[in-house]
């Protein structure tokens, strides 16, 4: 297992924002994250709960870190908050920058299987096993008390992967999550990219597919998810009705708070993230 090289670090309400980078194996290149220690993490002695929190498209390690003001509900509820790049960056595959909706900046949290993404962009692997190891391994974090979330292409990547890998996060939500990718403009540029015109494959990484199938609920204490109603996304790329259907379907509990005003952007994340942080932190802190 690859070695952490700590970038920064910046003292934050009693806790510590660090940045590392580190060799990453399933990725090939060298990748970077965010974590946010809580004080409990620092003073405590003890190893505290972590969230994941996956960006959406065009963000890196750093955004949510520097734009949601996360760190002071993290140090009051005794979280850590992991904040992962969202794709692989200094390949050398041609036209990997050609589209702000694809490739750098936009991995969509899986592993591609069509040339040439295939060889770097595996980011599901990256995100669910490598990283996750990594963090278990040199900091201050309890594995089994962990949790994950997002933005958007972010807010995918979290219902996604919670459902793909029961038992690994103990809670999700999402903030305006592209909910039905396989139905959406996004979606469809991503997944045929990424993953070829097969769309059975494409349902394998679909909140909406994903729910539909599920034989009970798999998260039985809700998911919490915040849409804006003026977010200018909402018709075209979204589609948070669909998810909300799925999970009626098979009896998941869902809260879909949507917002008269709030737009796609982070003064919307701002203004609910401390809802969330807490509704993980009901599932998480013993």
């Amino acid at each position: 297992m690859s070695t952490l090289e700590l970038l920064s670090e910046h003292a934050c309400f009693g806790g510590v924002q660090r940045f590392y980078r580190h060799a990453s194996g399933a990725i090939g290149l060298p990748m970077q994250f965010g974590v946010y220690l809580p004080p409990q993490a620092l003073h405590g002695g003890a190893k505290v709960p972590v969230l994941f929190y996956l960006a959406g498209l065009t963000c890196t390690e750093e955004t949510f870190a520097i734009k949601a003001g996360a760190q002071q509900h993290a140090a009051r509820l005794g979280l850590a908050i992991v904040t992962p790049d969202t794709s692989p960056r200094g390949t050398e595959v041609p036209g990997q920058s050609d589209s702000w909706d694809f490739g750098v900046g936009a991995g969509f949290y899986l592993d591609a299987t069509q040339r040439p993404w295939s060889a770097a962009w595996q980011m599901e692997t990256y995100i669910t096993e490598e990283l996750h190891a990594l963090v278990g391994k040199h900091l201050p974090v309890d594995l089994s008390r962990a949790g994950i979330f997002g933005h958007s292409m972010g807010g995918h990547g979290a219902l996604t992967l919670a459902l793909r890998h029961p038992g690994q996060y103990r809670t999700v939500s999402a903030f305006a999550p592209i909910a039905h990718p396989s139905r959406c403009p996004w979606g469809e540029k991503a997944f045929s990219g990424y993953l070829g015109d097969d769309r059975d494959a494409w349902a394998e990484h679909d909140a909406t597919a994903l729910m539909s199938r599920a034989t009970s609920a798999p998260y039985p204490q809700g998911i919490l998810i915040d849409q804006g109603l003026a977010d200018k996304f909402l018709p075209t790329q979204l589609h948070p009705q669909a998810f909300e259907e799925a999970c009626a379907q098979v009896g998941q509990p869902v809260a879909v708070r949507r917002h008269e005003g709030y737009d796609h952007g982070y003064y919307f994340i701002q203004s609910f993230v401390a809802d969330h942080l807490t509704h993980h932190a009901q599932g998480l802190v013993d």
